[in-house]
C-alpha cells in the first residue's frame, strides 16, 4: 500500500469501530494527518476528556495513554505502540516523592504531566510547558516543588520570582542534551532567524532564545510572526510541520540530535495494525485500576481547573 492508501484504510477503521486517534506532535506528519486531535500534551488531555468515541487510539507514549484513560475511564483506550516510553516520566517514584512530603509537608508538589499515574497519585497539581507558568501563579501557595524537569522548573522559577520553588534533578535527555555553544554555532548560520526553543532545554540555552515556550506556543509564534527565518529548538518533527503549515517561511532544526526515539516508535502501519485488531477484538488495551484512575486524576483535575 502507499501511504495515501494506507492513510484511507486508518479513516475508514476508525469510523467502522468508533474510534478517536490522537496524536502528539511530535509524530510524524503522515501520522498527525489521519488524526481527530493534535497538539501538546495539555491540549490533549483536554481533547481526552470530550471525546465521545468508544475507542481512544493514542499516538503517543504511555504516560499521555495514561493521562486519556484516567480523564476517560469508560472509554476502552490503546497506545499505537506499546514500547514507546518517555525516560522523564520514570525518573521519579511515588516513594522518592512521598518521602520528600513527609520532610516539607507545607509545600504543593507541582508535577509535569510527563509523569507516571502511580507517581501523579502522590502530587497536588500537574502541568504542562504550555499551562505552568500560569498554574504556578495560581496556586494559592507561595512553597512549591516542581518534579521532575529542573530545566522547565528554572524557566517557571525565573518567570514566578515572588514564589519559594524547590527543584529536583531530572529532565528530558533529548532537549538537555543542546549545548549554548551548539545554539551559538546555529545562530551564527543563520543570523536573521528567530530562536524559538522549549523550556526543558538547559537555562543557558533558553536565555538565547528569542522565545522560550511549549510545543504549541512556538508553532503558535512561528506562524502568526512577521519574520520569515526560524531555528526550531524542540523535537525536530515540529521543524518539519511547521514547513508544511508556513511553507513562505524558512525552519531550521537547531540539532540534528532533537529526535525522541519513543515518539518515533509509532508508525503509520503501527496505527492500522492496532485498528485492525481493535476491528476484531484482539488489541491490547491499557487497564488501570479504579483506585488508581480516582488518585491520579485529582491532580489533573486541578491542572485543567487551574488552567481554565
Amino acid at each position: 500500500m502507499t501511504v495515501y492508501e494506507l492513510q484511507q484504510e486508518i479513516l475508514r477503521l476508525k469510523k467502522e469501530t468508533n474510534t478517536a486517534i490522537l496524536a502528539h506532535s511530535y509524530q510524524a506528519r503522515e501520522i498527525c494527518e489521519i488524526a481527530d486531535f493534535t497538539g501538546d500534551s495539555y491540549k490533549l488531555s483536554v481533547d481526552a476528556k470530550n471525546i465521545d468515541a468508544e475507542n481512544i487510539l493514542f499516538c503517543g507514549v504511555h504516560f499521555m495513554a495514561e493521562t486519556a484513560k484516567i480523564l476517560s475511564p469508560q472509554k476502552k483506550v490503546f497506545l499505537s505502540n506499546k514500547n514507546a516510553g518517555c525516560p522523564m516520566a520514570e525518573q521519579m517514584d511515588a516513594e522518592m516523592i512521598s518521602r520528600i512530603k513527609e520532610e516539607e509537608p507545607d509545600r504543593t508538589v507541582v508535577a509535569y504531566i510527563n509523569t507516571t499515574a502511580s507517581l501523579k497519585t502522590v502530587c497536588d497539581v500537574c502541568v504542562t510547558s504550555a499551562s505552568a507558568l500560569k498554574i504556578v501563579k495560581a496556586i494559592d501557595n507561595n512553597k512549591i516543588l516542581f518534579i521532575p524537569d529542573c530545566n522547565l522548573g528554572d524557566f517557571v522559577k525565573k518567570n514566578v520570582p515572588e514564589k519559594d520553588i524547590k527543584l529536583l534533578q531530572g529532565g528530558c535527555p533529548v532537549h538537555s542534551a543542546i549545548t549554548a555553544d551548539e545554539v551559538r554555532k546555529v545562530k551564527a548560520e543563520h543570523p536573521d532567524a528567530l530562536l524559538l526553543v522549549h523550556p526543558e532545554c538547559k537555562p543557558e540555552v533558553t536565555a538565547l532564545a528569542d522565545y522560550a515556550g511549549s510545543t504549541s506556543g512556538i508553532i503558535a509564534f512561528a506562524e502568526k510572526s512577521d519574520a520569515k527565518e526560524f531555528i526550531i529548538g524542540t523535537e525536530i518533527s515540529i521543524a518539519e510541520h511547521l514547513q508544511y503549515d508556513c511553507p513562505d517561511k524558512k525552519f531550521y532544526p537547531l540539532s540534528m540530535k532533537l529526535i525522541c526515539s519513543d515518539m518515533k516508535l509509532t508508525t503509520l502501519p503501527d496505527v492500522y495494525r492496532l485498528l485492525k485488531e481493535i476491528e476484531n477484538g484482539t488489541a491490547e488495551e491499557l487497564t488501570m485500576s479504579d483506585e488508581l484512575i480516582a488518585d491520579a486524576r485529582k491532580c489533573i483535575d486541578e491542572m485543567i481547573r487551574l488552567g481554565n
